[in-house]
């Protein structure tokens, strides 16, 4: 374990298991169906990438990179970084995110998708901490439900970090306050 996480929340073991579910899921709902999977971007990729895996369907992928962030703290403004590439106009849409908490990334992101007309748009996420929660999103798939805490790991950072554990853990308060950054 990495001596900046306190504990590890969610395995690897258990991650493995729960995107297999996941991708079990989506293939019944969408059967025979051909899927345009977006991700958003940073921290979906991991994720994104292991449920694509187990999903046996005919998909498109695109990428979105949209943020309210800074360190640990959410702006409240939400910002697009990155657009699609590609047109989701009649197409079953499932937008791919890391963690949804206080809903404001994800309320803006499904207000700006539905203006492009898909047939279908859905949220998966990896991570759901309803206690945080200030705008109800929909959401259909949802790994793990979990509590209010700082986490890392399995493509989610903080200040770009702890990105590459295979792990979900919790963040001591000492690597949060001393902003732990590797500038060279």
């Amino acid at each position: 374990m990495n001596e900046d996480i306190k504990e590890i929340l969610i395995s690897q073991e258990m991650l493995s298991n729960r995107v297999h579910e996941m991708a079990d899921e989506i293939n019944r709902d969408y059967k025979g169906k051909c899927v345009f999977f977006i991700g958003v971007l940073k921290g979906c990729f991991l994720f994104l990438s292991d449920l694509l895996k187990d999903v046996k369907l005919d998909t498109n992928v695109d990428f979105m990179m949209v943020s309210s962030y800074s360190g640990n703290q959410s702006s409240g403004v939400v910002r697009t970084l990155l657009d699609l590439k590609q047109s989701i106009e009649g197409k079953h849409v499932i937008v791919v995110e890391d963690i949804v908490d206080s809903g404001l990334t994800m309320s803006y992101m499904l207000k700006n998708l539905k203006t492009r007309n898909p047939k279908s748009l859905e949220i998966c996420t990896l991570l759901n901490k309803p206690s945080c929660r200030k705008i109800k999103v929909p959401i259909k798939y949802a790994g793990f439900e979990i509590p209010e805490k700082f986490v890392v790991g399995y493509g989610l950072d903080y200040n770009e970090l702890y990105r590459n554990l295979p792990y979900i853990g919790v963040l001591k308060e000492s690597a949060i306050e001393k902003g732990k950054r590797y500038d060279k």
